[in-house]
């Protein structure tokens, strides 16, 4: 897996390098950093649906990306209420993976609309179609 080519958008860049950061932190929050229990390492399986999407991402795939704006608020919630809801190292570690997708979130957002603005427009397109 290689990362995006230097010219890709700094936006697409920065989706890429915050996907891969929000799925190691994931997975040692569960692991190491801040586990519920300690038979509850299981809780890192969350992270495969991220990492599913690790490799079309890098590759700039329109339909990866698409999927990855529908999973992120999910995990920002997530984090939002143990970091709510936990205690300590817990309420950090959480605070820090809520941060951190809400920041990949906001540049995928970004990449989106530097992929609109490169697209030619379709002249065979009526007014108000495709908005």
């Amino acid at each position: 897996m290689s990362v995006p080519p230097a010219g890709a958008p700094a936006s697409a860049r920065i989706t890429s390098a915050g996907l891969l950061a929000l799925v190691a932190l994931e997975i040692l929050w569960e692991t190491r950093l801040a586990p519920l229990s300690p038979t509850s390492a299981w809780f890192a399986v969350k992270a495969l649906p991220l990492a599913a999407l690790l490799p079309g991402t890098y590759a700039g795939r329109r339909r990866a990306r698409q999927w990855l704006a529908l999973l992120l608020p999910w995990y920002a919630a997530e984090a939002a209420v143990r970091a709510w809801s936990e205690p300590g190292r817990h309420a950090l570690v959480a605070t820090a993976v809520c941060v951190l997708a809400i920041a990949v979130f906001g540049a995928l957002l970004v990449s989106f609309r530097h992929e609109r603005r490169r697209e030619p427009p379709n002249p065979g397109a009526r007014p108000g179609d495709g908005v």
